[in-house]
């Protein structure tokens, strides 16, 4: 209950945020934005709830950050 006020906040700034970018980025920020929170999630996991993090949440973790840098780094087309 205590991190319902911050996490509601953040979550506001977050949205906030998004909506000053380029809109044709703003799909691939928060592709980014997913992978970083499914990994900070494990972190919470191990971190505070004291439960470690089992192969299949690390290579998990590790596809989405995979793909959320491909969607955010990959080349792209000249807009045209």
């Amino acid at each position: 209950m205590l991190w319902t006020l911050p996490g509601i906040v953040s979550l506001i700034l977050f949205a906030l945020v998004l909506t000053r970018i380029d809109s044709a980025a703003a799909g691939r920020v928060f592709a980014a934005y997913g992978g970083v929170y499914i990994a900070a999630s494990l972190v919470w996991l191990w971190a505070v709830e004291r439960q470690a993090p089992d192969r299949w949440d690390l290579t998990g973790v590790a596809v989405c950050l995979i793909g959320a840098a491909i969607i955010l780094l990959g080349p792209r087309a000249a807009a045209g």
